[in-house]
């Protein structure tokens, strides 16, 4: 099924659940789609005056990008409560993953104003109370700002953002990554660098491969102090 963008109704929630049920883990309630539509238009109505993102295609901003954040967001286990989106961009994957878990608290950090200033306007809009936005560097968070998980998606420098996320995180908290195949080597490289500085280490599951893709996966990671 082609998403009727052209329509001004274009990412309805039939199509965007026809677009993203083959990659999930389970079904999601029927309320998270008109939800997960309104995101998509507010994202697409914003991205035509500022580059949020340069995926442009719909197709492939629903059945991959939101698609693998929404799979993402069904592997958060029981007991998180609080969740890190670093360096959230457009949202993904801390905006889609509220929506379908508004039980966790979502604190989006962008460090670029504009980007920051469309992702209050996106909770505001969308009524997502349990999501806040720190327009800022992660490093620069206050030091009692430590989270149960934190995600990383479409990282640059992922030694600094390594270094960055792992003090942020708890004694037994989960680093997800959503990464290419090809990238999890520096990925658990860029974790292993700062052992010697750093006192948290990452222990890392093998790298699970997203559904209809042929390179995107999910990298988990658990802290061991």
């Amino acid at each position: 099924m082609g998403l009727n963008t052209g329509n001004p109704h274009g990412f309805s929630p039939p199509e965007i659940e026809a677009g993203v049920s083959p990659m999930l883990l389970q079904p999601l309630s029927a309320d998270a789609y008109p939800t997960l539509s309104r995101y998509l238009k507010l994202l697409t109505h914003w991205n035509n005056k500022m580059n949020l993102t340069a995926v442009r295609d719909p197709e492939v901003l629903v059945r991959l990008h939101l698609a693998e954040c929404l799979r993402a967001a069904q592997r958060i286990p029981a007991g998180v409560e609080t969740v890190l989106d670093f360096g959230s961009g457009a949202g993904f994957p801390g905006i889609p993953t509220q929506i379908v878990r508004p039980e966790l608290r979502v604190t989006l950090a962008e460090s670029q104003k504009k980007k920051a200033a469309f992702l209050r306007e996106a909770v505001r809009d969308l009524g997502l109370s349990g999501a806040s936005v720190h327009a800022g560097r992660v490093e620069d968070m206050h030091g009692s700002s430590i989270f149960d998980l934190v995600t990383l998606r479409a990282v640059d420098k992922m030694g600094e953002a390594m270094g960055a996320t792992l003090p942020r995180m708890r004694s037994r908290g989960i680093c997800m990554v959503l990464t290419s195949h090809s990238q999890v080597p520096e990925v658990i490289a860029a974790s292993n660098l700062l052992e010697g500085a750093v006192p948290p280490r990452v222990d890392w599951l093998p790298a699970e491969p997203i559904p209809g893709t042929t390179q995107r996966v999910l990298l988990i990671g658990q802290r061991t102090r």
